[in-house]
């Protein structure tokens, strides 16, 4: 495995926690100014690495008998890494995975939701765990009806941040209990409110589904979700691999799209998988599943829900105009 230490920049600086903080060299190639702020960072262990970068919002990461990403191989060029060395590390990290370790790939790949896999991830070094102490954010995630057992965290950014000025709240992305991502949601309305740390595949909410459910509500956003322990999409479509996440449930698939003109994609998107539709006659006001727990509560929105759910390609497609309809009158 390559020794990375020797490419990075000479000024960096060490945590405690292990990771090694520089000037990243992802920012220019990204649409950012040069980073002067060290807000590059590294954590290196015996076998592999995990970059992030808390400026642009890079990542990239390698692990031992694994193929490098192409993410990976950007980030060792951005380093000044020599492309036969980017390539005698990939061929040794292929000779180091034996027969055996082949086999268990194999297996662990069979045991996963068809091949669909999450690596783990950090969060960001400014996370603080939010309680009452904290009564701005613990309004607000209550204001939310976040459940008070699901860790969140606050955003306070360093005196070289972009967003310091800007407070939030940081919600964990999890996976069969690991931390594989979060999303950051900003209080303001100034743009981007949301900055995620998603993984392509990746759905919210799989952890928050109890074992013997035959039901399982797929909305857009993750505090929609987190309101009634649904699986948030986290935009408004369904790529495949989410599609196989969410079949891999082998539940009942109720998909509530938001009420706007965007959320129109998830119910076109939900015809072509085969799933239910629910667009429940909401007041104009409530325009997702969130809008409706903070206006009804969570157990009157899932009768909503269920009450409006249709699997008829014709009578969602009606419902679906009347909703258009409205929207632009």
């Amino acid at each position: 495995m390559i020794d990375i230490l020797p490419y990075l920049p000479t000024k960096r600086k060490s945590t405690a926690s292990g990771w090694i903080s520089f000037n990243a060299p992802c920012c220019v190639h990204n649409g950012e100014s040069s980073d002067r702020r060290q807000r590059g960072g590294i954590k290196v262990n015996d076998q592999g690495w995990s970059f992030h970068c808390f400026n642009c919002g890079f990542t990239a990461s390698f692990i031992q008998g694994r193929n490098l990403s192409f993410k990976a191989r950007r980030f060792l060029q951005w380093l000044n890494v020599p492309k036969e060395e980017i390539e005698r590390v990939n061929l040794e990290s292929l000779r180091h995975r034996s027969v055996q370790g082949i086999l268990d790939d194999r297996q662990r790949t069979a045991n996963t939701v068809q091949g669909i896999e999450f690596e783990d991830r950090e969060l960001p070094d400014t996370f603080a765990l939010i309680d009452q102490h904290m009564p701005v954010h613990w309004q607000y995630l209550r204001d939310r009806c976040v459940p008070e057992n699901y860790p969140t965290g606050m955003i306070h950014g360093q005196p070289d941040d972009k967003f310091s000025r800007r407070q939030g709240v940081i919600i964990p992305f999890t996976y069969d209990g690991r931390i594989v991502g979060h999303t950051q949601r900003f209080f303001d309305d100034h743009n981007p409110r949301y900055i995620h740390d998603m993984q392509p595949g990746y759905v919210f909410g799989t952890d928050l589904q109890g074992p013997n459910w035959k039901h399982a509500i797929v909305v857009e956003g993750v505090f929609d979700a987190l309101s009634i322990a649904g699986l948030a999409v986290l935009h408004a479509e369904i790529n495949d691999a989410q599609a196989r996440l969410i079949r891999s449930l082998d539940r009942e698939v109720t998909v509530v799209p938001d009420q706007d003109e965007a959320g129109m994609k998830l119910v076109d998107r939900a015809v072509e998988l085969g799933w239910a539709v629910s667009m429940p006659e909401w007041p104009s006001n409530i325009k997702d599943v969130n809008d409706a727990v903070k206006c009804f509560g969570q157990l009157v929105t899932l009768i909503h829900i269920f009450q409006a759910r249709e699997t008829s390609k014709i009578k969602i497609e009606l419902r679906k105009k009347q909703l258009v309809k409205r929207l632009r009158n």
